[in-house]
């Protein structure tokens, strides 16, 4: 395996991991909210259905901040990429 490959997949690797862990913190969250609501609901507990529905919204604007700021931007597709950067098959 070539050096440029290696870094490559080690740094695909790493954004892997990154991702799952973002993930499963976001799972949690959102489990932990429905739970606080579900505890609510059950204790008729009205007074602490406003609290919840700000950490939601709080928690939504963050979780939605996050995902734009570390989603890339597409690139062009590869039909509109220039034939002068294609290496020849041999």
């Amino acid at each position: 395996m070539s050096t440029q490959i290696s870094v490559n997949l080690q740094a695909l690797m790493t954004q892997v991991a990154a991702n799952t862990s973002v993930e499963q913190s976001a799972v949690i969250l959102i489990q932990g909210i429905a739970a606080q609501l579900t505890a609510a609901i059950n204790n008729s507990d009205d007074a602490a259905l406003p609290a919840l529905v700000a950490s939601l919204n709080t928690s939504a604007t963050a979780l939605g901040a996050a995902v734009a700021a570390n989603t890339p931007t597409p690139s062009a597709p590869a039909s509109e990429q220039t034939v002068a950067s294609a290496k020849p098959v041999k």
